[in-house]
């Protein structure tokens, strides 16, 4: 029925960035003050930082080609709101597998969770460009090109090959997150150029 009326796209943009800025103050507000002021007293807080330091670098890739994705739509309808909210969900989850990984740096289970939460954002996100592709035409210059269509199923299937290295070697999986961070740091160059046509 939310389809039939019109869905101003500015208020999921807002409520979209104010979630976003709401995750990654709560992932510093779990960065803890080291006892001490020299170098050994930051070797304890050093894998919590790093942690904190790649899932901010996902969350920024994640706004980035959010606010992509929405510049391009002309409008948006109910099942975007949903999708865009499972999206939000998955990356709502971030600052508590960041500071679960980063406290217990080298344990299997809490990387292979990070790895889960990473493949279900992916995920979430690849069911918000697709409702948004259909909805809106222009999107097929970018959903539905093959690169990045390859791009999405390599990050899927390596965030899935990582929750399985993590009990195996946790350090492979964590080598799968960087490499997946590397492969989209970069905006595809038909979003923007699209974006900066319109």
């Amino acid at each position: 029925m939310s389809e039939q009326f019109h869905i101003p796209k500015s208020r999921l943009e807002a409520f979209s960035d104010g979630v976003i800025a709401i995750i990654i103050t709560i992932m510093v507000l779990e960065l803890k003050v080291p006892h001490g002021a020299n170098l050994t007293a930051l070797l304890p807080v050093l894998p919590v930082f790093l942690f904190y330091a790649l899932s901010f670098i996902y969350v920024g890739i994640y706004w980035n080609n959010h606010h992509h994705l929405l510049l391009l739509a002309k409008k948006i309808n109910g099942k975007i709101m949903w999708a865009n909210l499972h999206l939000l969900f998955w990356l709502s989850l971030f600052p508590f597998c960041t500071a679960w990984v980063g406290e217990n740096y080298g344990e299997s289970l809490p990387v292979a969770a990070y790895g889960f939460v990473f493949f279900m954002a992916g995920f979430a996100f690849s069911i918000l460009n697709h409702e948004l592709v259909k909805l809106n035409p222009v999107h097929e210059a970018l959903g539905g090109t093959d690169i990045a269509k390859l791009k999405s199923q390599i990050s899927l299937g390596l965030y899935f090959t990582s929750i399985f290295t993590a009990f195996i070697e946790p350090n492979i999986s964590l080598v799968i997150f960087v490499l997946v961070a590397l492969l989209w740091a970069i905006p595809l160059r038909a979003m923007e150029k699209l974006n900066q046509s319109n």
